[in-house]
């Protein structure tokens, strides 16, 4: 009782504490009543009344302005989508519905208030709206430019839902909301906790290392992430060309992370450079390991050694990340002519749109399967056509051959068609005995699927690690089977999207705190 008494005595005694535990019971009710609570405010009840569900619905979506496809494709680091103007933004703002039951949400790993942020903008109060989306994302900017919301938040949208039509281009909107305010100059900082004082270390700088480190600086405390590369942001870095993601709207996020107290540390390899023995012995009290996917999976094929034969995070990196593209540079990348990237997801579109703004006369994607089953953003591949890209669908590449000096110049694919409906969903490749073809080529990018960085599952002793080299966690609070030690992103899943990973790292920071506190 005396241990009891002394804990009360403690905690009475600090005014901030008693104010964030206040607010910390507050957030108990239900996310369904704090919904209808926010949706049930006057002014979103006026905003319902001031137009008919009908009208509202017969709008069409807006469509989002872009560079000239000409232009852009010789364009390495302009921008392709230009974002809506404030007038585009309310219109399209006034599409939603504001449902009672706003499935949109359902679709978002990091429970993102959609409709409040939405029916801000309705309203032109754009810096609440981005208000609104800092509650929960440490990316707002980031994810409205390269989220798969046709996949997630605009896929439970009532519009395809019910309506069988274009569903409230909520991406559109989380981007404009979040321009706007950082082009407004009056950005805004998450509320934060009391310090407490407590230490916790972010392995890796991607997407879910700055969700969990925002996360966990909002209740109060003192984080540390360190990133191996020179610059901060992993994979939104390294990984995504600044024709779809510039560096600076990246920089801008992680300046907000720093004004909230989160501390960077570059060039610094944990699991080399230091360990986690040295992190323990340094105080820090929790681990996030989010190192990420960036071992690149080859086909194992005769002549992949081919001069000219390369991965696509090689390329990328090179390329985005190291100036590569410029010939002065220490470390230039090869330019070729012919180029064919193998694969047709995300990464792969990266790719070869770069290699065309590189000087591609071909640019090719070769995917073994049909168009249908590409996994690839359906916008990147319209971008992708729009700016010259050639599909070679329904071919698979069985071997490389080079000349005389070891640099590629040809290969040899093999036509295939599509049977049965494999593990993944989508129809099963097969080849076509005998129909195979030969391919000039001068460059080929191999784009076929990461694996995990292997530092920290070998180098933390005592985790537990699948067969794919991902790191095994509960998957209800991301803890490994090292106490102190959670993971989430890429280290986990073995490659997924942006927007995942930051639900795994928001999901660790929650049980994090949780396991802290008990």
């Amino acid at each position: 009782m005396k241990g009891l008494r002394r804990v009360f005595t403690s905690f009475i005694s600090h005014p901030l504490l008693i104010t964030h535990y206040l607010k910390l019971i507050t957030k108990k009710m239900t996310e369904q009543e704090n919904i209808q609570a926010r949706r049930s405010e006057p002014w979103r009840d006026e905003l319902r009344r001031g137009m008919k569900a009908k009208e509202r619905g017969e709008r069409p979506r807006v469509h989002m302005p872009e560079l000239d496809a000409e232009y852009r494709s010789h364009s390495l680091k302009e921008e392709v989508n230009l974002g809506l103007t404030k007038e585009q933004a309310m219109f399209e703002a006034a599409r939603c519905l504001d449902c009672a039951n706003p499935t949109c949400m359902e679709g978002c790993p990091v429970n993102i208030q959609i409709p409040s942020f939405i029916k801000n903008i309705e309203r032109g109060e754009f810096l609440e709206a981005a208000k609104v989306l800092k509650e929960t994302s440490a990316l707002p900017a980031v994810c409205g430019r390269v989220c798969p919301q046709e996949k997630q938040c605009e896929a439970k949208c009532i519009y395809i839902q019910k309506m069988k039509k274009e569903p409230v281009a909520i991406g559109y909107l989380e981007r404009f909301a979040a321009d706007y305010e950082r082009e407004s100059g009056q950005m805004s900082l998450p509320e934060l906790a009391p310090a407490n004082g407590i230490k916790i270390a972010v392995v890796g700088s991607g997407p879910a290392g700055l969700a969990f480190a925002g996360d966990m600086a909002k209740l109060g405390y003192d984080v540390t992430v360190f990133e191996a590369l020179h610059e901060i942001g992993g994979v939104l870095k390294y990984g995504i060309p600044e024709f779809r993601l510039p560096n600076e709207i990246v920089d801008v996020e992680i300046n907000v992370l720093r004004e909230m107290g989160v501390k960077f540390i570059n060039n610094c390899i944990v699991g080399k450079t230091i360990s986690r023995e040295d992190l323990l012995s340094d105080g820090f009290k929790g681990i996030f390991a989010a190192s990420g996917a960036g071992l690149p999976n080859f086909m194992n094929i005769p002549g992949e050694n081919l001069i000219g034969v390369m991965s696509c995070n090689e390329f990328l990196t090179r390329v985005n990340l190291m100036d590569a593209s410029n010939p002065e540079s220490d470390t230039p990348v090869q330019m070729g002519k012919k180029v064919a990237v193998i694969g047709a997801g995300n990464t792969a579109m990266d790719a070869v749109r770069t290699a065309k703004r590189l000087g591609a006369e071909k640019a090719y994607i070769v995917y073994r399967r049909s168009e249908e089953e590409m996994p690839a953003r359906i916008e990147e591949v319209k971008h992708a056509k729009e700016e010259g890209i050639i599909f070679h669908t329904l071919h698979n590449p069985l071997r490389y051959e080079g000349d005389e000096n070891g640099r590629v110049q040809r290969m040899l694919l093999q036509k295939m068609e599509l049977g049965e409906p494999d593990a993944s969903g989508r129809r099963k490749p097969v080849a076509i005995e005998g129909a195979t073809e030969w391919f000039d080529v001068d460059q080929v990018i191999v784009s076929v699927g990461v694996s995990p960085n292997p530092l920290i599952p070998s180098t933390f002793k005592g985790l537990e690690v699948s067969k794919w080299g991902t790191i095994i966690v509960n998957q209800d609070t991301m803890q490994s089977a090292l106490p102190e030690v959670y993971a989430g992103g890429d280290i986990v899943r073995g490659g997924a999207t942006v927007i995942l990973a930051m639900g795994d790292g928001r999901k660790a920071a929650a049980a994090m705190d949780k396991a802290l506190r008990n």
